[in-house]
């Protein structure tokens, strides 16, 4: 009964070290799990941090990043304005003066103005000539939202 007795301690002892190898391996890989979950809730924080930044950056900026911060204009900007608003082709300052009914002299201020009020223009150059125009995506908005007041009163 002795073999008997030793082989069966023997193989519990077999058992015994398994049964050991495969805690440390559990315990091993809990730890990485536990790093790793650790690292996620720190990412997360660090996520939320972000977020919380850019809403406050946008907040800053206007509640409203696409639509644009436009100054009301006087009775010459908007003349102005509405010539350019109306034409597809860009204008020189001659063309702006003479659809505006505008003294030419008053032009290059004028647009000065404007695009300092926050309306966007885009110059083109040809043939040593400068042409203004009003950018397509900002007519789009004065279509859909109407960002300055073009009203008949508003003229008078």
């Amino acid at each position: 009964m002795s073999n008997l007795y030793k082989n069966i301690r023997g193989e519990f002892h077999n058992v015994r070290n398994a049964l050991e190898e495969h805690l440390t391996a559990i315990n091993e890989n809990t730890s990485e799990i536990q790093t790793m979950f650790d690292y996620l809730q720190e990412l997360d924080l660090k996520i939320d941090k972000l977020s919380s930044r850019l809403d406050n950056l946008q907040l800053s900026q206007g509640c409203n990043l696409d639509k644009p911060e436009v100054e009301s204009l006087n009775h010459t900007e908007r003349k102005v304005f509405l010539t350019l608003y109306t034409e597809a082709q860009p204008l020189s300052f001659q063309e702006i003066g003479d659809r505006s009914q505008l003294p030419n002299s008053l032009i290059p201020e004028c647009i000065s103005s404007i695009s300092a009020k926050g309306i966007p223009l885009c110059r083109t150059f040809c043939n040593g000539q400068l042409f203004i125009n009003i950018d397509k995506n900002f007519k789009d908005m004065q279509a859909k939202e109407g960002l300055i007041n073009l009203s008949l009163e508003s003229f008078m």
